[in-house]
């Protein structure tokens, strides 16, 4: 038994690397794929350090798309993660930041800000994007908790789609009477990569970071909330407390994020599906595998919305809605809901 369970472990890491290897090719070609066509030496050569491109050319790849691949890389990560906790936590397969309203709920409070405040620095966004997460959160789960039977998980997957169907409202009607608000928050209707630059980067990485070491501390107590409340306690897991720290870690997560690309959605729900399928229930497994497969898709998606598009681009929140959207009525539709 401890053999095949040391021979699965090191079948899973080889997996990880695989995986993070093919994340690397994807960086590349995330960097070389725009509507200004450049040649691939010259991308290779200007990522080096040999030079070797115009200095547009290096402008273009040092402070457009290398940001934006960074980018893409820690959003995807926290998304991934955050979707992967939200369905732990909950033992919800549907969860979802945006399935759930949190990515709606940080939205909304990012144009009120705009809006109401005149708030224009990003580092406030993240902040007023935090509490806008754990206000839809607390929400979604005190309108789930209503009646005999509790938050189940296809209550919280209900509330949160009307909590997100009012935050969405709200955010649309502050737009479309406040200018300012629609010119400056244009982009948060749809997710995006584009026109992101080092600054933001910079302001969201601390953040997205401290997220990411929190989540994956969170495998074994995800594991034992598996199991059940009781089951939980029994094993020594002071449950009201980790549910409180995985979803501080969760806030962190999706506000960062939708304050850096506006609100990103089905990322979380396909990741943890994903991860799951490749190494089982072990959270402690798919929390890293949600960490790289999370950046693939979103990469992916973006560069599938640049070269379709060109020289153009479809924005990566409307690719992953068109993948997501029917994913997620299969996963509602061949699961059996009594068991959700």
């Amino acid at each position: 038994m401890a053999f095949a369970a040391t021979l699965r472990g090191r079948g899973l890491a080889a997996g990880l690397v695989a995986l993070a290897a093919l994340l690397a090719l994807l960086c590349v070609a995330s960097i070389a794929v725009g509507s200004r066509s450049i040649d691939f030496a010259t991308v290779v050569s200007t990522l080096t350090g040999e030079g070797g491109g115009t200095d547009t050319e290096t402008a273009v790849i040092n402070d457009i798309r290398v940001p934006r691949t960074l980018l893409g890389l820690l959003v995807g990560a926290a998304l991934g993660l955050a979707g992967t906790l939200l369905q732990g936590v909950t033992r919800n397969p549907l969860a979802d930041p945006g399935i759930m309203g949190l990515s709606a709920g940080a939205s909304a409070f990012v144009v009120l800000g705009v809006a109401l405040l005149d708030i224009r620095q990003l580092t406030a966004y993240v902040w007023l994007a935090f509490a806008g997460t754990a206000a839809a959160a607390v929400l979604v789960y005190a309108i789930a908790s209503m009646g005999r039977d509790g938050p189940t998980p296809v209550k919280l997957a209900l509330a949160g789609a009307a909590v997100a169907a009012g935050m969405w409202s709200l955010t649309t009607g502050v737009v479309m009477s406040d200018l300012d608000a629609l010119n400056e928050m244009r982009f948060w209707q749809v997710g995006s990569l584009a026109g992101r630059n080092f600054p933001v980067l910079e302001q969201v990485a601390p953040f997205i970071l401290v997220g990411v070491a929190l989540a994956l501390a969170c495998g074994r107590s995800l594991n034992a909330l598996a199991l059940g409340d009781e089951s939980a306690r029994a094993l020594g897991q002071r449950v009201t407390l980790t549910r409180v720290g995985i979803l501080a870690a969760v806030t962190i997560l999706c506000g960062a994020a939708t304050a850096a690309c506006g609100p990103i959605v089905f990322l979380g729900l396909l990741v943890p599906h994903m991860a799951r399928a490749i190494c089982g229930p072990d959270y402690r497994w798919i929390l890293p595998y949600s960490v790289v497969l999370a950046p693939i898709v979103l990469l992916a998606a973006d560069v599938i919305g640049r070269f379709v598009m060109s020289p153009g681009e479809l924005e990566v929140g409307v690719v992953l809605g068109v993948v997501g959207a029917p994913f997620f009525v299969a996963l509602v539709r061949y699961r059996d809901l009594a068991e959700l």
